[in-house]
Parts: structure tokens; C-alpha cells; sequence
């Protein structure tokens, strides 16, 4: 029989988080654990009240820019179960057409940036073997997304720490109404998911060896385009966009395999097959 598998979800109340929730408790065992996260309270009881599926699920309030919140999270979790399989971080910030970027950027990289270096720097160390740590993306995670003057800020061999300072003195940038001058693109999106990558590449630099040997995988995904609250706003054709539940299933496969394809670990993984960080290196 196998063990009791621990699953935790970041952004979890809706669109793709909801879907992960929904689709981990389908496929997981009625034995296992799926905990829903969120900011607000009601909308995550609501949201595990929604949830259809065959695996236990809980609802835990998380607000991921808080990074003492996670922490703590993951540490009760390690002492109530020694741990967790699977983690998926996937919170964002609200990004609307009908403000400034600069309005919203602090916000947006709190949640996005912040939040996913939270759950890296306290998740990764509490992932037992074999698990799976996921960070939500997208294709605009790729340098070459980036102009030429500021790809070095996020070229591999660089820190989490380094990154941490590289993604707030962009932010700043911002303010001073510098960012464009030095090259940062000006839909905040971009250089958001560029980080988010960046800082999966990062840690999963320093265990690769360690966490191949037993199975386990750290990675970021992209789901493509997905029709949710969040991409309407942007997009004028979604004649080609999945649902979230559609979008999720590669994600699910890639989490829920058996083995883990080592040309994936640390990697932009979309529909199953990884997207070149670096093109420069092709």
C-alpha cells in the first residue's frame, strides 16, 4: 500500500490553482492529502467545498507574500507528516489593461516573485523523496523574452539571494521611471516569469545529483493559454485557448509520473517538452 501523500497548492481558489486542486484529487488516493490555499478566508472554504475527487482535501489561509507564513506552514507540516510530495506553487497578483503597470507591479511581484521564492526557500527543504515541487510559469519565462542589456541579471549561476536583489532593484527601476531606459520590457509580466524560472534554475542547480537519485523533481511549467478571469482581459482570441481543466492535465502527467525524465528537472516544462531557457546556448 502506498504511504499517505501530502499535496499543497498555492492561489488555489480559482482558475488554474482550482483546477490542480481538483485534478490532484481525482488522481491521488483516497488516503491522500490535497491542501487548498488562498488569502481569504471564504473563498478558500468555499473553494474546498467545490472540489470533486477521491483524495481528502483541506483548506489552509495563505498569504504567500508573508514569507514567515510559509514558512511556518511548511515547518507544521513536516511535523505533522515529515513532510510533503508534492507542492505547486501558483499564486499570482491581479494584473489589469486599465492601469498603469507601475500601479500594480508592487503587488504583482509580491505575490509572483516573492511568493514563489518563498515557497522554494521553504518548501524545497521539507519535499520528502520522490516529491515533485512545481513553479507555474509561462513561455515568456525564456531570456531570450528579455533585451540583451538585462539577460545577464538572470543568466544561470546566479543565487537565489542574487536573484531576490536583481527582481527588487527592477522593481524599484519602476518607480523611478528608469526600468524602460535600462532595457526592462514593460508589460511586468515578462520579467516576472522570467524570475520565477530563473529562481527554480537556481535551486535546482545546487541538488540535481542529489534529486535525481531518489526520484524527486523540481521544475516550472507553462500551461499555455488557459481562459480564466485573470488572461480575459488580455487577449482578444481565446478560439485556441484550454480550460484550466484542460490545461492542467500535462502538469498533472508531469507530477504524477512514475519516473522523472531527467531533461526536465530544473527546466521550463510545456505540454510535456522543455522550453530553452537560454537560446544563446542552443
Amino acid at each position: 500500500m502506498r504511504p499517505q501523500r501530502i499535496a499543497l497548492v498555492t492561489g488555489a481558489n480559482q482558475g488554474i490553482g482550482f483546477a490542480l486542486v481538483e485534478g490532484l484529487a481525482a488522481r491521488l488516493d483516497a488516503t491522500d492529502l490535497v491542501l487548498l490555499t488562498g488569502r481569504h478566508p471564504e473563498r478558500v472554504a468555499a473553494a474546498v467545498e467545490q472540489v470533486k475527487g477521491t483524495a481528502q482535501v483541506e483548506g489552509r489561509v495563505l498569504d504567500v507574500t508573508d514569507a514567515t507564513a510559509v514558512a511556518n506552514l511548511a515547518a507544521d507540516l513536516q511535523t505533522q507528516y515529515g513532510g510533503v510530495d508534492i507542492v505547486i506553487s501558483n499564486a499570482v497578483g491581479p494584473l489589469t489593461p486599465d492601469r498603469t503597470q507601475a500601479e500594480q507591479a508592487d503587488e504583482f511581484i509580491a505575490v509572483a516573485n516573492g511568493g514563489a521564492t518563498a515557497v522554494l526557500r521553504s518548501f524545497v527543504p521539507v519535499l520528502r523523496p520522490a516529491g515533485r515541487l512545481i513553479v507555474v510559469a509561462s513561455s515568456f519565462g525564456t531570456l531570450d523574452n528579455l533585451d540583451a542589456r538585462v539577460q545577464p541579471f538572470f543568466e544561470d549561476g546566479h543565487t537565489l539571494d542574487q536573484l531576490e536583489q536583481a527582481v527588487e532593484d527592477w522593481r524599484q527601476s519602476i518607480h523611478a521611471g528608469t526600468a524602460t531606459e535600462q532595457g526592462w520590457p514593460d508589460f511586468v509580466n515578462t520579467t516576472s516569469k522570467v524570475a520565477q524560472v530563473a529562481a527554480v534554475r537556481a535551486v535546482a542547480a545546487t541538488r540535481r545529483t542529489e534529486d535525481l537519485a531518489n526520484g524527486t523533481l523540481i521544475a516550472s511549467v507553462c500551461p499555455g493559454l488557459v481562459d480564466t478571469r485573470a488572461s480575459r482581459p488580455w487577449f482578444d482570441d481565446f478560439s485556441e485557448a484550454r480550460t484550466p481543466a484542460e490545461a492542467v492535465q500535462p502538469i498533472l502527467d508531469l507530477i504524477l509520473a512514475d519516473h522523472v525524465d531527467p531533461s526536465t528537472y530544473g527546466e521550463l516544462v510545456r505540454d510535456g517538452k522543455v522550453l530553452p531557457y537560454d537560446q544563446r546556448m542552443s
